[in-house]
């Protein structure tokens, strides 16, 4: 069996969409590509869904400095601190643009959501 890199879609929708020079990434859980199962902990959730995002970003030829924006969703915000912690290792500066929100539910029971949007030149 092969393994696979990106994790299938929950609907009908795609992981990201091209447009004039930008690349618009839908919302990534965490979810692992080769059993289509969500981790356990935020902590893990996120670290798949930053595996899962280099794996998008290569897909269509673009790097971690292409992200020029993200939108995060929480289920908890007391988890705001593990993101940082995390963009510090996964992004070098200048840093994209974010926004982080807390919100009441996320597909799957998932505790973190990522939106992100590239720029082929930034």
């Amino acid at each position: 069996m092969a393994v696979k890199t990106i994790p299938d879609c929950l609907g009908p929708y795609s992981h990201v969409v091209e447009s004039n020079g930008l690349a618009f990434f839908s919302g990534q859980l965490g979810i692992d590509p080769n059993t289509n199962n969500l981790r356990p902990t935020c902590k893990e959730q996120l670290d798949q869904i930053l595996i899962n995002m280099d794996a998008l970003l290569t897909s269509i030829n673009l790097k971690r400095s292409h992200i020029i924006k993200s939108t995060i969703f929480l289920a908890d915000l007391n988890d705001f601190a593990l993101v940082n912690e995390a963009y510090k290792m996964f992004f070098q500066t200048p840093y994209p643009a974010r926004s982080t929100i807390q919100v009441a539910a996320l597909p799957k029971g998932a505790k973190i959501e990522i939106e992100f949007i590239g720029k082929k030149n930034p």
